[in-house]
Protein backbone atom coordinates (compact mmCIF):
# COMPACT_ATOMS: atom_id res chain seq x y z
CA UNK A 1 0.00 0.00 0.00
CA UNK A 2 1.46 3.35 -1.08
CA UNK A 3 0.37 6.36 0.99
CA UNK A 4 1.15 10.04 0.67
CA UNK A 5 -0.44 12.88 2.59
CA UNK A 6 -0.72 16.60 1.87
CA UNK A 7 -2.07 19.45 4.00
CA UNK A 8 -4.92 21.29 2.25
CA UNK A 9 -6.09 24.64 3.57
CA UNK A 10 -9.06 26.77 2.55
CA UNK A 11 -7.93 29.29 -0.07
CA UNK A 12 -10.97 31.51 0.60
CA UNK A 13 -9.71 31.99 4.16
CA UNK A 14 -6.17 32.69 3.00
CA UNK A 15 -4.87 29.27 4.04
CA UNK A 16 -2.17 27.58 2.02
CA UNK A 17 -1.24 24.09 0.96
CA UNK A 18 1.68 21.88 2.05
CA UNK A 19 2.76 19.15 -0.36
CA UNK A 20 4.78 16.15 0.79
CA UNK A 21 7.76 15.24 -1.36
CA UNK A 22 7.77 11.51 -0.60
CA UNK A 23 5.52 8.66 0.41
CA UNK A 24 4.89 7.83 4.07
CA UNK A 25 7.16 5.15 5.53
CA UNK A 26 4.81 3.08 7.69
CA UNK A 27 5.36 0.08 9.92
CA UNK A 28 3.10 -2.94 9.59
CA UNK A 29 0.79 -2.02 12.49
CA UNK A 30 0.21 1.55 11.31
CA UNK A 31 -0.37 0.31 7.77
CA UNK A 32 -3.09 -2.06 8.95
CA UNK A 33 -4.73 0.59 11.15
CA UNK A 34 -4.82 3.09 8.30
CA UNK A 35 -6.10 0.45 5.89
CA UNK A 36 -8.94 -0.39 8.28
CA UNK A 37 -9.75 3.32 8.69
CA UNK A 38 -9.80 3.92 4.94
CA UNK A 39 -11.74 0.86 3.81
CA UNK A 40 -14.29 0.87 6.65
CA UNK A 41 -15.56 4.23 5.38
CA UNK A 42 -17.83 2.68 2.76
CA UNK A 43 -21.13 1.34 4.12
CA UNK A 44 -23.35 1.64 1.04
CA UNK A 45 -23.53 -0.37 -2.19
CA UNK A 46 -24.21 2.87 -4.06
CA UNK A 47 -21.57 3.51 -6.72
CA UNK A 48 -20.54 6.55 -8.76
CA UNK A 49 -18.57 7.45 -11.88
CA UNK A 50 -16.49 10.41 -13.02
CA UNK A 51 -18.11 12.67 -15.59
CA UNK A 52 -17.41 15.90 -17.43
CA UNK A 53 -19.59 18.47 -19.14
CA UNK A 54 -17.34 18.05 -22.19
CA UNK A 55 -14.79 15.25 -22.55
CA UNK A 56 -14.15 12.81 -19.70
CA UNK A 57 -10.42 13.49 -19.99
CA UNK A 58 -11.15 17.07 -18.88
CA UNK A 59 -12.06 15.79 -15.42
CA UNK A 60 -8.89 16.52 -13.44
CA UNK A 61 -9.21 13.73 -10.86
CA UNK A 62 -10.17 11.20 -13.54
CA UNK A 63 -7.07 12.15 -15.50
CA UNK A 64 -4.82 11.76 -12.44
CA UNK A 65 -6.14 8.36 -11.32
CA UNK A 66 -5.96 7.10 -14.92
CA UNK A 67 -2.29 8.03 -15.02
CA UNK A 68 -1.60 6.23 -11.73
CA UNK A 69 -3.41 3.09 -12.87
CA UNK A 70 -1.43 3.08 -16.10
CA UNK A 71 1.91 3.82 -14.45
CA UNK A 72 2.22 3.62 -10.63
CA UNK A 73 5.55 5.46 -10.88
CA UNK A 74 3.54 8.67 -11.41
CA UNK A 75 1.94 8.26 -7.95
CA UNK A 76 3.79 11.13 -6.26
CA UNK A 77 3.35 13.59 -9.14
CA UNK A 78 -0.34 12.80 -9.63
CA UNK A 79 -1.05 12.95 -5.89
CA UNK A 80 0.15 16.57 -6.03
CA UNK A 81 -2.20 17.22 -8.96
CA UNK A 82 -5.09 15.75 -6.95
CA UNK A 83 -4.12 17.94 -3.97
CA UNK A 84 -4.12 21.08 -6.14
CA UNK A 85 -7.53 20.16 -7.58
CA UNK A 86 -8.92 19.75 -4.05
CA UNK A 87 -7.38 23.07 -2.97
CA UNK A 88 -8.96 24.87 -5.92
CA UNK A 89 -12.36 23.26 -5.23
CA UNK A 90 -12.91 25.18 -1.98
CA UNK A 91 -15.34 28.01 -2.77
CA UNK A 92 -16.94 28.24 0.67
CA UNK A 93 -15.25 29.74 3.77
CA UNK A 94 -16.96 27.11 5.98
CA UNK A 95 -15.05 24.24 4.34
CA UNK A 96 -12.51 22.98 6.85
CA UNK A 97 -8.89 22.46 5.98
CA UNK A 98 -7.35 19.08 6.65
CA UNK A 99 -5.06 16.28 5.58
CA UNK A 100 -5.45 14.68 2.17
CA UNK A 101 -4.43 11.05 1.86
CA UNK A 102 -3.85 9.59 -1.60
CA UNK A 103 -3.49 5.82 -1.43
CA UNK A 104 -2.63 3.16 -3.98
CA UNK A 105 -3.90 -0.26 -2.94
CA UNK A 106 -1.75 -2.58 -5.01
CA UNK A 107 -2.73 -6.11 -6.00
CA UNK A 108 -0.89 -8.96 -7.69
CA UNK A 109 -2.86 -8.14 -10.82
CA UNK A 110 -2.72 -4.44 -11.86
CA UNK A 111 -6.33 -4.58 -13.04
CA UNK A 112 -7.34 -5.19 -9.41
CA UNK A 113 -5.54 -2.10 -8.10
CA UNK A 114 -7.57 0.56 -6.31
CA UNK A 115 -6.91 4.23 -5.61
CA UNK A 116 -8.20 5.87 -2.46
CA UNK A 117 -8.63 9.60 -1.88
CA UNK A 118 -9.39 10.54 1.73
CA UNK A 119 -9.61 13.77 3.70
CA UNK A 120 -9.58 14.29 7.47
CA UNK A 121 -11.09 17.51 8.83
CA UNK A 122 -12.48 17.08 12.35
CA UNK A 123 -10.16 17.15 15.32
CA UNK A 124 -10.79 15.38 18.63
CA UNK A 125 -9.36 16.26 22.02
CA UNK A 126 -7.06 13.62 23.47
CA UNK A 127 -5.06 13.31 26.69
CA UNK A 128 -1.37 12.44 26.45
CA UNK A 129 0.50 10.99 29.42
CA UNK A 130 4.23 11.09 30.04
CA UNK A 131 6.30 9.89 32.97
CA UNK A 132 9.38 11.85 34.04
CA UNK A 133 11.14 12.56 37.34
CA UNK A 134 8.81 10.23 39.25
CA UNK A 135 5.76 12.22 38.10
CA UNK A 136 3.04 11.21 35.65
CA UNK A 137 2.33 14.29 33.54
CA UNK A 138 -0.85 14.90 31.57
CA UNK A 139 -1.25 17.09 28.51
CA UNK A 140 -4.22 17.90 26.28
CA UNK A 141 -3.75 17.59 22.53
CA UNK A 142 -5.71 17.45 19.29
CA UNK A 143 -5.81 14.46 16.94
CA UNK A 144 -7.74 12.62 14.25
CA UNK A 145 -9.97 9.69 15.18
CA UNK A 146 -9.22 6.24 13.80
CA UNK A 147 -12.93 5.39 13.90
CA UNK A 148 -14.30 7.38 10.97
CA UNK A 149 -12.86 9.44 8.14
CA UNK A 150 -14.58 12.64 7.03
CA UNK A 151 -14.43 12.32 3.26
CA UNK A 152 -13.54 9.33 1.14
CA UNK A 153 -13.50 7.99 -2.41
CA UNK A 154 -12.31 4.59 -3.62
CA UNK A 155 -11.75 4.19 -7.36
CA UNK A 156 -11.75 0.68 -8.81
CA UNK A 157 -9.66 -0.05 -11.90
CA UNK A 158 -12.64 -1.01 -14.03
CA UNK A 159 -14.97 0.81 -16.42
CA UNK A 160 -12.41 3.45 -17.42
CA UNK A 161 -14.32 4.37 -20.59
CA UNK A 162 -17.41 5.35 -18.59
CA UNK A 163 -15.64 7.04 -15.66
CA UNK A 164 -14.58 4.05 -13.52
CA UNK A 165 -16.56 2.52 -10.65
CA UNK A 166 -16.32 4.59 -7.47
CA UNK A 167 -17.45 4.29 -3.87
CA UNK A 168 -17.70 7.67 -2.16
CA UNK A 169 -18.87 9.18 1.11
CA UNK A 170 -18.97 12.61 2.75
CA UNK A 171 -19.46 12.45 6.53
CA UNK A 172 -18.78 16.14 7.15
CA UNK A 173 -20.43 18.42 4.62
CA UNK A 174 -19.39 21.68 6.37
CA UNK A 175 -22.52 23.39 5.11
CA UNK A 176 -21.45 22.70 1.50
CA UNK A 177 -23.01 19.58 -0.04
CA UNK A 178 -21.30 20.11 -3.42
CA UNK A 179 -17.66 20.41 -2.36
CA UNK A 180 -16.56 16.75 -2.30
CA UNK A 181 -18.83 15.06 -4.84
CA UNK A 182 -19.32 17.82 -7.39
CA UNK A 183 -16.69 20.56 -7.13
CA UNK A 184 -13.76 18.23 -6.43
CA UNK A 185 -14.43 14.70 -7.69
CA UNK A 186 -17.09 15.66 -10.23
CA UNK A 187 -18.92 12.32 -9.94
CA UNK A 188 -22.49 11.16 -10.39
CA UNK A 189 -24.32 8.01 -9.39
CA UNK A 190 -23.92 5.08 -11.76
CA UNK A 191 -27.15 3.91 -13.35
CA UNK A 192 -26.66 0.28 -12.33
CA UNK A 193 -29.06 -2.27 -10.78
CA UNK A 194 -28.70 -0.63 -7.36
CA UNK A 195 -29.65 2.73 -8.86
CA UNK A 196 -32.67 1.40 -10.78
CA UNK A 197 -33.98 -0.59 -7.79
CA UNK A 198 -33.62 2.33 -5.41
CA UNK A 199 -35.06 4.94 -7.77
CA UNK A 200 -38.06 2.86 -8.88
CA UNK A 201 -39.08 2.12 -5.30
CA UNK A 202 -38.71 5.75 -4.21
CA UNK A 203 -40.68 6.99 -7.24
CA UNK A 204 -43.39 4.44 -6.43
CA UNK A 205 -43.48 5.60 -2.79
CA UNK A 206 -43.84 9.25 -3.84
CA UNK A 207 -46.61 8.34 -6.25
CA UNK A 208 -48.58 6.34 -3.67
CA UNK A 209 -48.25 8.89 -0.86
CA UNK A 210 -48.53 12.13 -2.86
CA UNK A 211 -49.99 11.76 -6.35
CA UNK A 212 -52.44 8.85 -6.07
CA UNK A 213 -54.64 10.52 -3.37
CA UNK A 214 -54.98 13.59 -5.62
CA UNK A 215 -56.35 11.57 -8.54
CA UNK A 216 -58.28 8.75 -6.88
CA UNK A 217 -60.24 8.04 -3.72
CA UNK A 218 -57.85 5.94 -1.67
CA UNK A 219 -57.65 5.37 2.07
CA UNK A 220 -54.53 5.27 4.20
CA UNK A 221 -55.07 1.51 4.42
CA UNK A 222 -55.02 1.30 0.61
CA UNK A 223 -51.79 3.28 0.49
CA UNK A 224 -50.11 1.08 3.10
CA UNK A 225 -51.14 -2.04 1.19
CA UNK A 226 -49.83 -0.69 -2.11
CA UNK A 227 -46.46 -0.03 -0.44
CA UNK A 228 -46.43 -3.48 1.17
CA UNK A 229 -47.30 -5.17 -2.11
CA UNK A 230 -44.48 -3.38 -3.91
CA UNK A 231 -41.95 -4.51 -1.30
CA UNK A 232 -43.25 -8.07 -1.51
CA UNK A 233 -42.72 -8.01 -5.28
CA UNK A 234 -39.16 -6.73 -4.93
CA UNK A 235 -38.28 -9.22 -2.19
CA UNK A 236 -39.71 -12.24 -4.01
CA UNK A 237 -38.55 -11.50 -7.56
CA UNK A 238 -35.04 -11.52 -9.00
CA UNK A 239 -35.88 -9.52 -12.13
CA UNK A 240 -38.01 -6.38 -12.37
CA UNK A 241 -40.42 -5.95 -15.25
CA UNK A 242 -42.42 -2.71 -15.32
CA UNK A 243 -45.51 -4.12 -17.04
CA UNK A 244 -45.61 -7.16 -14.77
CA UNK A 245 -45.10 -5.02 -11.66
CA UNK A 246 -47.77 -2.43 -12.43
CA UNK A 247 -50.36 -5.01 -13.46
CA UNK A 248 -49.70 -7.03 -10.33
CA UNK A 249 -49.88 -4.04 -7.99
CA UNK A 250 -52.61 -1.90 -9.56
CA UNK A 251 -54.57 -4.00 -12.10
CA UNK A 252 -56.47 -0.78 -13.00
CA UNK A 253 -55.30 0.49 -16.42
CA UNK A 254 -55.94 4.16 -15.63
CA UNK A 255 -53.83 3.97 -12.45
CA UNK A 256 -51.07 2.20 -14.39
CA UNK A 257 -51.03 5.01 -16.97
CA UNK A 258 -51.04 7.61 -14.20
CA UNK A 259 -48.02 6.01 -12.51
CA UNK A 260 -46.17 5.70 -15.84
CA UNK A 261 -46.69 9.43 -16.47
CA UNK A 262 -45.53 10.24 -12.93
CA UNK A 263 -42.35 8.19 -13.49
CA UNK A 264 -41.69 9.94 -16.82
CA UNK A 265 -42.10 13.38 -15.22
CA UNK A 266 -39.72 12.38 -12.43
CA UNK A 267 -37.09 11.21 -14.93
CA UNK A 268 -37.39 14.47 -16.86
CA UNK A 269 -37.09 16.62 -13.73
CA UNK A 270 -34.17 14.63 -12.31
CA UNK A 271 -32.47 14.07 -15.69
CA UNK A 272 -32.36 10.34 -14.96
CA UNK A 273 -33.45 7.23 -16.80
CA UNK A 274 -35.00 4.45 -14.71
CA UNK A 275 -34.98 1.21 -16.66
CA UNK A 276 -38.18 -0.81 -17.04
CA UNK A 277 -36.27 -4.09 -16.85
CA UNK A 278 -33.39 -4.77 -14.46
CA UNK A 279 -32.00 -7.23 -11.95
CA UNK A 280 -33.34 -6.40 -8.49
CA UNK A 281 -30.61 -5.35 -6.05
CA UNK A 282 -31.33 -6.75 -2.59
CA UNK A 283 -29.13 -4.19 -0.82
CA UNK A 284 -31.15 -1.34 -2.35
CA UNK A 285 -34.43 -3.01 -1.33
CA UNK A 286 -33.16 -3.37 2.24
CA UNK A 287 -32.19 0.31 2.33
CA UNK A 288 -35.49 1.61 0.90
CA UNK A 289 -37.57 -0.72 3.08
CA UNK A 290 -36.79 1.50 6.08
CA UNK A 291 -38.70 4.34 4.42
CA UNK A 292 -41.82 2.28 3.69
CA UNK A 293 -44.01 2.65 6.76
CA UNK A 294 -46.98 0.34 7.40
CA UNK A 295 -48.30 2.64 10.12
CA UNK A 296 -51.46 4.76 10.24
CA UNK A 297 -51.30 7.55 12.83
CA UNK A 298 -54.61 8.65 14.36
CA UNK A 299 -54.25 12.14 15.79
CA UNK A 300 -51.73 11.84 18.65
CA UNK A 301 -53.55 9.02 20.39
CA UNK A 302 -53.09 5.81 18.40
CA UNK A 303 -50.98 4.10 15.77
CA UNK A 304 -52.20 1.16 13.69
CA UNK A 305 -49.49 -1.15 12.34
CA UNK A 306 -50.76 -3.10 9.35
CA UNK A 307 -49.06 -6.42 8.65
CA UNK A 308 -51.83 -8.65 7.37
CA UNK A 309 -55.15 -8.80 5.50
CA UNK A 310 -56.72 -5.37 5.01
CA UNK A 311 -60.17 -7.04 4.99
CA UNK A 312 -59.84 -7.35 8.77
CA UNK A 313 -59.76 -3.57 9.03
CA UNK A 314 -62.81 -1.39 8.30
CA UNK A 315 -63.07 2.38 8.34
CA UNK A 316 -66.22 4.31 9.17
CA UNK A 317 -67.72 7.49 10.55
CA UNK A 318 -70.63 8.21 12.92
CA UNK A 319 -71.85 11.06 15.10
CA UNK A 320 -68.83 10.62 17.39
CA UNK A 321 -66.33 10.91 14.58
CA UNK A 322 -64.17 8.75 12.36
CA UNK A 323 -63.23 5.23 13.47
CA UNK A 324 -61.50 1.99 12.50
CA UNK A 325 -63.03 -1.39 13.23
CA UNK A 326 -60.62 -4.32 13.69
CA UNK A 327 -61.36 -8.05 13.48
CA UNK A 328 -59.09 -10.57 15.19
CA UNK A 329 -59.09 -14.09 16.61
CA UNK A 330 -56.55 -13.88 19.42
CA UNK A 331 -55.44 -11.08 21.72
CA UNK A 332 -51.87 -11.11 23.00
Amino acid sequence: MKVITHRIGNKINGEGMLLSQRELQLNEQTTEELKDLFLSSFKSDETYQFYSDSYLSNNDVYRSVSAIFENPETFLFESESIAKTLFDAAENPRIAGGELFVVLFESEKPENNQIGIFKTEKRESILKFSYANDVLEIEKDQGVSLNKIDKAALIYNTGKETGYVISAVDNNKNGDVYYWFEDFLHIKQREDDYFHTNELLMVFKDYITKQLPQEYEVTKVDQVNFLKSSLTYFMEKEQFDFDEFTNEIFSDESVIESFAEFKTDYEHNMQANISEEFEINTAAVKKVKRHFKSVIKLDKNFQIHIHGDKKLLEQGEDEKGKFYQLYFQKEQ
